[in-house]
């Protein structure tokens, strides 16, 4: 295939995979229409199919795709922190890469709202459709952290009592669902600011605060000792 052939293949697609993540973000994976993903993106089923094989290889594109976007965003974020072996003989230094992640995290849901109802469906409907392609995607990134945690446990910076990659996986879920619970918040309290970018970063510091006290060890711990 010719170069211009190539790159009118590149736009087809990622065409296709926007209009595919906008109808897997609506109606989820079982209420998804290859018919509608067909109108939304101007292209026809066949050609859709073609691409991606079936409904559930083209929903697994659709999360391949956001996996490399948030992989990207670790590297240019968190990688040189990560890459830092000595990060865990510094508190000051472990806390800001804690508030640094999460933050990234909180981020990137925010900016992202139609992954975050995406992530709201599998859990509605208990990760069985994403069970079905867990394979496909590279956990190297979450044995990285754990290990990185370890040593820090290790090390005397997290609370012994506590598994901190469990508090971890814990806190990315506050980062998408606490955004796309602010019309619940609203209804429940029609009086306060929750929608607003200043009741949004509020919202955001307070969160990455309140995670990293419960998974670090507090330095008075430190001083009774």
């Amino acid at each position: 295939m010719s170069a211009p052939g190539r790159r009118r293949g590149e736009q087809t697609r990622e065409a296709i995979l926007t209009a595919a993540e906008t109808v897997f973000a609506e109606h989820g994976f079982d209420g998804a229409r290859i018919d509608t993903i067909a109108d939304v993106s101007g292209y026809n089923k066949t050609l859709i199919f073609r691409y991606f094989g079936d409904k559930l290889g083209l929903y697994a594109e659709v999360l391949r795709r956001i996996d490399r976007q948030a992989i990207e965003l670790q590297a240019q974020l968190i990688g040189p922190l990560l890459a830092d072996d000595t990060i865990v003989s510094d508190a000051h230094r472990f806390r800001t890469f804690l508030t640094t992640a999460i933050g990234a995290f909180f981020d990137y849901m925010v900016e992202h709202p139609r992954v975050m109802r995406m992530v709201i469906w599998e859990h509605a409907e208990g990760w069985q459709t994403y069970a079905k392609i867990a394979s496909l995607f590279e956990i190297e990134g979450l044995e990285q952290l754990e290990a990185l945690f370890a040593r820090a446990q290790k090390a005397g910076l997290l609370r012994s009592d506590r598994d901190p990659f469990v508090l971890f996986l814990l806190a990315e879920q506050i980062c998408w669902s606490f955004p796309t619970s602010l019309p619940f918040y609203q209804m429940v309290l029609p009086g306060r600011d929750f929608s607003s970018t200043a009741a949004l970063a509020r919202a955001r510091e307070q969160i990455v605060a309140f995670i990293v006290a419960g998974i670090l060890v507090d330095p008075k711990d430190n001083e009774t000792e």
